[in-house]
């Protein structure tokens, strides 16, 4: 079978995590099986990984080129050996395998993606007649015996798919389209483009990973609708991107704002958003300064840090969850939102501080291979260093990472540059910047000494629509978010923002879950006329 990933990714270990990555000189079935194990059982939800045989490395870990090879007359030697051996595995478990053309000879390629039946154990020695069965994880760039508390996680994990990889019976073949597959195909430089056409679209799924279970009961996995469907809402309700723009800010004009509702698979959702960011939000400002010939070039948002902020929404949200991933644009900066928040095994202090938040779960390892392989995103733990990085090159202050106790949110605040006033609007978009003629934008003026958020508004009044939602809860203070803005005529997204809005201010508070729980109205503060 061809592999989902370009080759020449994996030798350079570009787009996969070098980890996840192993070369072997030759085939050496003992070793390379407890590389399998570990891949499979994946136990820091990695996504598995990739064992090419036939290629050595160098002293940084990279491989030798021109690579070794497999000889042609060993390849159907080692195909049958690896049937025997895929038994021996517990539970049986069938890794993927590919011999790909590299340098004018053939690399033996083991694909292993995270098993959906984890733990597997294996024979520490498949060759040898006594079958010791041994469990195997991947500690840095090597497979090593699970043992202590290593070995206690692994078999807690026993039941635990993320949701990404979990199959979903209402997700059918029709829903998948040939058009965003064979774009991310062609994307990637993945062989499996040039038979897409020639087999049946369940094959190349298959190929993929991406539909599994017995013959009588195939199904898709979710992340096949989150990435090749047009419509994923269909089978996870509120999966688009709800931007806001308050022009004057939302606590000194509420009523005055446009909201923007996209809808589509997870990279048509990004990039969809980051379009309208680019087009509408973006600006360039230049400015001359007397002791240097050289003009001052910021941008009021660095486009990377817009980037990694909502791309790492869609990643690492619940798709299990209703919400749409919310983009608010005021004057003084931008706010991601998603739900939940980070893992509880990240510090509050560690979020506070808004730098490199380690986490050994993620929620949707595989979407996260997809959209790194699509440059979306990149490797582990470098979304929050890359925003703060490119915000402090652009001379802009440091993001904010917000969230509550029970960590149901996470906001991702950009604030904008310092120097930049609201009205500040008379200049060229990021676009215009890339692709205009003689790509020389208009010169922006600013105030060092000016304020960029504007007067403070007034904190004892509520906007139109605030007030309407507290009474609403005053009256019914049992009934959800949903049921006010059923009952107000408002949208989901506006009820949720405002909620907020009343919460963060004390106006109210929630007693109890979200279902059963009620509203407590603190303070009621008259209308803004």
């Amino acid at each position: 079978m061809a592999l989902p990933i370009n080759i020449e990714d994996l030798l350079k270990k570009r787009r996969v995590e070098d980890n996840r990555i192993e070369f072997k000189r030759g085939w050496n079935p003992d070793d390379i099986y407890h590389s399998i194990s570990a891949f499979a059982n994946d136990i820091d939800n990695l996504g598995g990984g990739y064992i090419l045989v036939g290629v050595d490395q160098d002293d940084n870990g990279l491989a030798k080129r021109p690579v070794m090879g497999v000889p042609i007359e060993k390849h159907d030697k080692i195909q049958k050996e690896m049937v025997a051996y895929n038994n021996m595995i517990s539970p049986y478990y069938m890794p993927r395998t590919s011999f790909e053309q590299v340098d004018g000879v053939d690399v033996f390629v083991i694909w292993v993606p995270a098993g959906l039946n984890r733990p597997y154990a294996v024979p520490a020695n498949v060759t040898s007649k006594t079958k010791k069965m041994t469990y195997y994880v991947r500690s840095g760039s090597s497979s090593v015996v699970a043992k202590g508390e290593i070995y206690d996680e692994l078999m807690a994990m026993a039941n635990h798919v993320p949701f990404d990889e979990r199959p979903n019976p209402k997700v059918k073949i029709e829903d998948i389209s040939m058009v965003l597959l064979r774009d991310y195909l062609v994307k990637i430089g993945s062989r499996l483009q040039k038979s897409l056409f020639t087999q049946p679209l369940e094959l190349t799924l298959e190929q993929m990973d991406l539909y599994t279970g017995p013959s009588e009961n195939r199904m898709l996995k979710n992340v096949a609708a989150m990435m090749f469907s047009d419509h994923p809402e269909k089978f996870f309700p509120y999966t688009q991107s709800e931007i806001v723009v308050f022009p004057k800010g939302r606590l000194n004009d509420p009523d005055n704002f446009s909201e923007n509702i996209l809808h589509g698979s997870v990279p048509q959702l990004i990039n969809g958003t980051l379009d309208y960011l680019k087009n509408n939000v973006l600006r360039e400002f230049v400015v001359k300064l007397p002791d240097r010939a050289e003009s001052l070039r910021y941008f009021n948002y660095p486009v990377q840090a817009l980037e990694e902020a909502v791309t790492n929404a869609f990643y690492h949200r619940d798709y299990s969850l209703y919400e749409p991933v919310t983009v608010e644009v005021q004057p003084d900066g931008i706010t991601v939102s998603s739900v939940p928040g980070p893992d509880r095994s990240i510090s509050s202090d560690a979020i506070e501080k808004g730098g490199i938040m380690y986490s050994r779960r993620y929620r949707n390892r595989r979407l996260g291979d997809f959209l790194k392989e699509l440059d979306l995103t990149e490797g582990r733990f470098t979304g929050i260093p890359t925003i703060q990085a490119k915000l402090e090159e652009n001379g802009s202050p440091r993001a904010r990472f917000i969230t509550d106790d029970t960590r149901s949110y996470l906001d991702v605040f950009i604030p904008v540059h310092e120097t930049v006033k609201s009205s500040d609007i008379a200049i060229k978009t990021f676009d215009e910047v890339e692709n205009g003629p003689n790509n020389e934008p208009n010169q922006g003026s600013f105030d060092p000494n000016s304020d960029p958020n504007g007067p403070n508004p007034d904190p004892n009044k509520l906007s139109k629509r605030q007030n309407t939602i507290l009474k609403t809860i005053q009256l019914h203070p049992e009934f959800s978010r949903k049921a006010i803005a059923e009952l107000t005529g408002m949208s989901d997204s506006t009820v949720k923002r405002e909620i907020r809005f009343l919460k963060e201010s004390g106006f109210i508070r929630r007693d109890g879950l979200t279902k059963g729980g009620k509203w407590i109205v603190i303070r009621e503060i008259p209308m803004n006329e």
